[in-house]
């Protein structure tokens, strides 16, 4: 297992500098995905299932995969860019990503694992070790279907999309009935466009969390038809890793206040990617 992680770790570190990269390069283009982003597959109705545990809350993440061969970035490692391939993926089973991150982690608990359909490759649900009324649901998206993930976080920070899921017993909330949702992978709204509408339509607002490049800028027109809530999201260049999320979902569970939960935030961007304070608050921002 040690060896493994230091694997991850040498790739992580390969990779930034290539990663960091791929978000410039794309913010430069004007042109669609020039890596010709497969259809997406024909998207279901929209599920509104209201039937879970109030008592319960859920924070749920949406993770699209790392994909040298249907993202518009510039590519990291082979291994750790396979979007087909979570278990060693960057931002899922590599040291940073939030399989790895979370599971090491002593305020989470793991109860399952579970794979679910073509898109979304595998499932985990956590609960807090501190209040267990707290659940954290993590998808992992096939990279190819990175416009899935988009959508489908935008969906639920609109409460257009709801669904329920049994774990020991209980019924929590997932996608809309969530009270904080989470994107984190490649900034997909700088290579495609959304026509689809995702304005708020129960008069929700929930809280979120975005951790790729530049969100705040692109996915800002759209939040603001959601009525979310942007907890933390970014104003430049990042890496998405799994601590970022981590520590500001401390916080969030603890009640403290906005701005707390955002310096969480930043003191881990500090503090792993070994740059400033400062620069980790310019670029962890919270509100509008």
């Amino acid at each position: 297992m040690k060896v493994k992680s230091s694997v991850s770790f040498l790739l992580f570190l390969f990779s930034l500098p290539l990663f960091l990269l791929s978000c410039e390069s794309k913010e430069k283009e004007t042109t669609a995905n020039i890596f010709g982003q497969p259809s997406e597959k024909t998207e279901k109705k929209l599920k509104n299932v209201d039937n879970f545990d109030k008592n319960t809350r859920t924070i749920h993440v949406l993770v699209a995969l790392c994909d040298n061969k249907y993202q518009g970035i510039v590519p990291v490692p082979e291994k750790i860019g396979n979007g087909q391939n979570p278990d060693q993926n960057l931002y899922w089973g590599a040291g940073y990503g939030v399989r790895t991150y979370f599971t090491k982690s002593k305020e989470w608990k793991l109860l399952k694992s579970e794979k679910k359909d073509s898109i979304r490759m595998e499932r985990l649900i956590f609960q807090n070790a501190a209040d267990k009324n707290y659940y954290l649901v993590a998808d992992a998206y096939d990279g190819q279907y990175i416009k899935n993930c988009t959508k489908d976080f935008l969906y639920s920070s609109s409460g257009q999309m709801k669904d329920a899921i049994a774990i020991n017993n209980t019924k929590i909330g997932v996608y809309g009935n969530a009270q904080l949702v989470s994107y984190i992978g490649h900034d997909g709204l700088m290579d495609f466009q959304l026509s689809e509408s995702f304005k708020n339509t129960d008069g929700k607002t929930r809280d979120c969390i975005i951790l790729a490049c530049y969100s705040k800028r692109f996915f800002s027109p759209l939040l603001r038809d959601a009525q979310a809530n942007p907890l933390v999201w970014t104003s430049h260049l990042m890496a998405p890793e799994a601590y970022i999320l981590h520590d500001a979902l401390t916080g969030y569970i603890r009640n403290e206040s906005t701005e707390q939960i955002r310096s969480r935030a930043a003191l881990a961007y500090s503090k792993y990617q070994k740059c400033s304070v400062k620069a980790a608050r310019n670029l962890l921002v919270t509100g509008w």
